[in-house]
């Protein structure tokens, strides 16, 4: 099969099921989305990052990297400049070394056009991240982020010029965009995904002690499977602290934990019976928040902490953004949409309204294109002379 400018052969960095992280399903998702734009899996392969020494497989994985080995490093760079373009999906601390500086080793070997996703871009990054994204947009053909904030950042922190940056939203399944499945008397509050400190889960149980008098109660649901670091680091005794701290506050008629891994569907159904969603966050860099983006594309009124995504997509009507660890002004939030059903409404029809065009296909296509372009603007001029640019230490 030759392949043309439409379907340029993509390789992908990234961890990848059947590791279990945000990144991880990210990727899985964009990698489908893109195969099933072009009705065909040829041509994307994934490098997916490991520290098992014997990792599962999927069809789309090509090879395993284990982070911090030279000789799996030098595998993986041959492998990827096979494709015609390569997609590195980048968070601090994925690959070897500090911060996960090695992936500017990985960058500096790679002859082909190469697009770097961005999953963090830090306001205040210390001076080794710093010097990591300066070296990434240094050798990368295309910076790609999912908010605005994101690109800003890039623009006033690391001087990118806007015309190197791509701003792709985080992609959405399509049965969250179903028709609602609330049904009952007593609201359900729903926060969801991979359960460990720095989620502020502590914050909305208490809020939630404040709002006993209602009638009718609400329900908080805190869906999501422990972290598999965390689960490694200390077993289950965050979750069990959380559960703890509902017993001492008497919260257990409000209060429920469901601790299995959802499934796509499994979970879309969940979120569409709920009648409004509430990530406390404590971090206040985080640009990008897949739950956040696919509560939104649910059509659910959202209250978050301030952080940066939650600012930028909450700013319009389709939610309330409260102060972070503050547990009364979460719930003054939380208590004036649980008792103003029109201002839900409001906000429901304000969350379908900015997620148009945000479903996985819609992504898939977008970012098939766009490595596409990127792969033929590199046929048509001269590449750039090789310049060392390996990080320097210390």
């Amino acid at each position: 099969m030759e392949v043309g400018i439409q379907d340029a052969t993509i390789g992908f960095v990234s961890t990848y099921p059947p590791t279990v992280c945000g990144l991880a399903s990210y990727t899985a998702s964009l990698v489908n989305a893109v195969a099933g734009d072009r009705r065909s899996r040829f041509g994307l392969g994934v490098v997916s990052l490991t520290d098992r020494s014997h990792a599962a497989s999927t069809p789309d994985v090509v090879f395993h990297h284990r982070p911090g080995d030279p000789a799996s490093l030098d595998t993986a760079i041959r492998i990827l400049n096979s494709y015609e373009s390569v997609s590195i999906q980048h968070e601090f601390g994925i690959f070897g070394g500090p911060d996960g500086e090695e992936v500017i080793d990985l960058i500096s070997e790679l002859t082909v056009p190469t697009a770097v996703t961005l999953h963090t871009v830090l306001d205040h990054p210390t001076r080794n991240q710093r010097v990591i994204i300066d070296r990434l947009v240094q050798r990368a053909d295309l910076m790609v982020v999912m908010s605005r904030t994101a690109a800003e950042r890039l623009t006033a922190r690391h001087g990118v010029d806007s015309g190197r940056i791509a701003v792709l939203p985080h992609g959405t399944h399509v049965p969250l965009a179903g028709p609602s499945l609330v049904a009952g008397d007593r609201p359900l509050v729903l926060t969801w995904g991979l359960i460990g400190p720095g989620k502020g889960l502590e914050t909305a149980i208490e809020a939630f002690a404040d709002l006993v008098d209602l009638d009718p109660r609400p329900r908080y649901r805190i869906a999501g499977a422990t972290h598999p670091n965390v689960l490694r680091a200390e077993g289950e005794s965050y979750r069990h602290d959380l559960v703890s701290l509902v017993d001492r506050l008497g919260l257990g008629d409000l209060i429920e934990f469901d601790d299995r891994f959802l499934d796509k569907e499994t979970l879309a159904r969940m979120v569409r019976r709920a009648d409004l969603v509430v990530l406390p966050y404590e971090s206040v860099e985080q640009v990008t928040s897949g739950v956040l983006v696919e509560a939104i594309a649910a059509s659910k009124p959202v209250v978050a902490t301030r952080f940066a995504h939650a600012v930028e997509l909450l700013s319009g009507g389709a939610g309330l953004t409260v102060p972070h660890a503050d547990p009364g002004a979460l719930s003054g939030a939380l208590r004036r949409l649980l008792t103003d059903r029109p201002l839900m409404a409001q906000m429901a029809r304000e969350a379908g309204r900015i997620a148009d065009g945000w479903d996985w296909p819609t992504i898939g296509h977008r970012f098939g294109a766009m490595m596409s372009q990127v792969a033929e603007a590199a046929r048509s001029i001269d590449r750039e002379p090789e310049r060392d640019v390996r990080h320097a230490t210390g």
